[in-house]
């Protein structure tokens, strides 16, 4: 059994555990709560820890890499500035559809009340300041107060000045800085690793709380987050069809029968990394020459996830309407960049741990709180697949309009390496 798996039945059977013991034993509820609830919150502490390393491990080694890429050659730097862009749109579609459908479709109000009673340390970051003193309190005047903290914009605005800056140093030192926070990152990946093999232990608590308080209004909370997410990520997924017609001057017919195959290994792997092959020949079937989607579309598997953005964003959202936090302009402004500058430094991880990351400083830069995601990452495994699914529709399409560009500017790729468009491993 996967470990994701295995962490969505924790929370299958705590929910359903919780609703049963409240409805058959409710003298048992209060000594099981008082049980259950220290260990809900141990674990939920123990995997908050990692974010602030990892966010700034992630964020550092992530731009390295990019700005590194983009020396590669024209292709390269064409091809990263076009994914920040499609990154940017979104968590642009996110901000602008999630506060949409929940108006259309409100999350029902006996159900966000009985489950925010019922979440463990689930509090609102606060009022969010007036533009002009959030913006002095951007730029950190202690960066271990920042930490301390979790002001996560702060951390985010430090780790890309640093990050640029090694760009600007000798290769030797680069290098060196480089490898200290991959290693760094690796650490707490592996940290997060055993975090999460013991998470259906705290899954379970939690849930088995939220069962016994909210009753069976849990799992149609729950239905409806999946429906919501996946209803923002399914937007971003279907723009690459528009986008290979328009950018890369085919029929619609044409692309929707090449990208088929990749498809097919995306639901059923739920990685864009052994949809990478099938993305090739697709290319390939699309006249793009190999040398074109050799480079392109590693890069792309490598720093482009395009349902990234929208989906994370659209989380910190839910969590923030659910909470009642109020989302003004400014602060859905603040969180569209934030949610496109953590997906630069996520992109390679797996769902359930670029899940966290990526969320939780887009959440504490909106004012939502994090400990939900605690529970709501245990059904990350089915907002997955449509993640997965619209990343490999928008690599091959996004291949496609620069191979087009490339043909009418008359331009020569260098050969990729003869691994190239292959998965490693």
């Amino acid at each position: 059994m996967s470990q994701a798996t295995r962490i969505l039945s924790a929370l299958v059977i705590g929910l359903g555990g919780g609703i049963a013991l409240a409805a058959y034993a409710p003298g048992a509820v209060q000594p099981t709560i008082a049980v259950a609830e220290p260990i809900g919150t141990a674990w939920l502490n123990a995997l908050q820890m990692t974010i602030v390393p990892l966010v700034v491990s992630l964020l550092i080694t992530g731009v390295a890499a990019t700005a590194e890429a983009a020396q590669a050659g024209r292709l390269a730097g064409r091809a990263i500035a076009m994914y920040v862009t499609l990154l940017f749109c979104s968590a642009l579609t996110a901000a602008i559809l999630t506060p949409l459908f929940l108006q259309i479709a409100p999350l029902p109000r006996e159900s966000a009340a009985a489950l925010k009673a019922a979440l463990v340390g689930a509090q609102a970051v606060g009022t969010i300041p007036p533009i002009g003193e959030f913006l002095a309190a951007v730029i950190p005047s202690n960066i271990v107060k920042a930490m301390a903290e979790n002001k996560f914009i702060s951390l985010i605005i430090f780790a890309l000045v640093f990050a640029f800056a090694m760009t600007r140093l000798a290769r030797e030192s680069r290098d060196l800085l480089t490898a200290f926070f991959t290693a760094v990152r690796d650490t707490m990946l592996v940290v997060i690793d055993w975090i999460l093999w013991i998470g259906p232990v705290g899954v379970f608590a939690l849930a088995l709380i939220v069962g016994a308080r909210a009753g069976t209004g849990a799992f149609g909370a729950l239905v409806h987050y999946i429906l919501t997410v996946v209803a923002v990520g399914a937007v971003v997924a279907l723009s690459a069809y528009p986008l290979a017609v328009i950018g890369g001057r085919i029929g619609l017919g044409r692309y929707a029968r090449a990208v088929l195959p990749s498809q097919a290994v995306a639901i059923s792997t739920q990685s864009s990394l052994a949809s990478l092959p099938a993305m090739v020949e697709g290319a390939s079937e699309l006249g793009v020459p190999v040398a074109t989607s050799g480079v392109t579309l590693p890069l792309a598997v490598a720093i482009f996830r395009a349902t990234g953005p929208a989906m994370n964003f659209a989380v910190a959202i839910y969590v923030a309407i659910w909470f009642e936090v109020p989302l003004t302009f400014g602060t859905l402004a603040v969180g569209t960049l934030v949610a496109t500058l953590t997906s630069l430094g996520s992109v390679s991880l797996p769902g359930t741990i670029s899940y966290v990351s990526a969320i939780a400083p887009v959440a504490s830069a909106i004012g939502a709180p994090v400990a939900p995601l605690g529970l709501l990452v245990a059904v990350e495994t089915i907002p997955d697949i449509m993640r997965t699914l619209g990343n490999v529709m928008m690599d091959l399409a996004t291949t496609l309009t620069l191979s087009r560009r490339q043909r009418e500017a008359g331009e020569e790729t260098l050969q990729p390496a003869p691994d190239a468009g292959r998965p490693a491993g």
